[in-house]
């Protein structure tokens, strides 16, 4: 092999490697000296790599470098991609976080609207929420609570780590007004029961279930427009995952 075609087959080469897409002939030969037998030097350059790891390959009338077939399964890549939570998973997971044990019913009133069953088995599949027992009341109706995967997964020792009312206020992140510090005080306690429920709750909340935002259920607040604020902020200062 002459240097001049040896220097021809590194130049093909080096445009192969540098190019992002499959190459053409065309386009080839207009990086190449006229008159040169381009579909040669690309045979023959693919004879080079014929038994290398890296094949030269055709694909469609182009020319591209590719890993060889049979080292493919050796190289594949194993990643975890993170679910992104919907908003009523979202709502859910926050109203389970700060008054567990907590049943489906309770969390559609707080939430104003109802609960697909989906919501739950998407938060039990993450291993974020399970089954708590029955509450002892008509129907026996299941109830919920966080695992130790929650705490895991955002950062916290206990659920008594939850931001409350007072941490969420020093950030800035809640109204001061009494209004506000009064309906807001329930988010501190973390494990807080819901066995008796206001009855004039379900009146004075939305009927559109884009209205109600997840920091609602973060502070234990029935909609109302002061409150709408301070739902708000709890959101915000949950802890991001770790």
């Amino acid at each position: 092999m002459s240097d001049d075609r040896f220097t021809l087959l590194r130049l093909v080469e080096a445009i192969l490697f540098a190019t992002a897409e499959p190459v053409s002939l065309a386009a080839l030969a207009q990086r190449l000296p006229e008159g040169i037998d381009v579909k040669g030097l690309v045979e023959e350059l693919k004879g080079l790599y014929a038994n290398r790891g890296v094949n030269l390959v055709e694909i469609d009338g182009r020319y591209a470098f590719r890993t060889a077939a049979d080292l493919g399964p050796r190289l594949q890549i194993e990643r975890e991609v993170p679910r992104r939570l919907s908003r009523a998973a979202i709502e859910t997971l926050a109203i389970i976080a700060y008054h567990q044990p907590v049943t489906r019913a309770e969390i559609e009133e707080i939430r104003g609207v109802a609960l697909s069953k989906g919501t739950l088995d998407t938060l039990m599949e993450i291993g974020w929420i399970e089954p708590k027992g029955h509450r002892k009341t008509a129907g026996r109706p299941a109830t919920w609570r966080t695992t130790p995967a929650f705490l895991d997964q955002f950062g916290l020792e206990s659920i008594g780590d939850l931001p409350g009312i007072e941490e969420l206020k020093a950030a800035g992140l809640l109204d001061a007004r009494p209004a506000i510090s009064a309906l807001g005080a329930s988010a501190a306690a973390a494990s807080r029961r819901i066995d008796d429920l206001d009855e004039d709750a379900e009146d004075s909340q939305a009927e559109d279930d884009e209205a109600v935002d997840a920091d609602e259920a973060l502070a234990g607040l029935a909609p109302n427009e002061e409150a709408a604020e301070a739902e708000h902020a709890a959101e915000e200062a949950m802890p991001e995952p770790v």
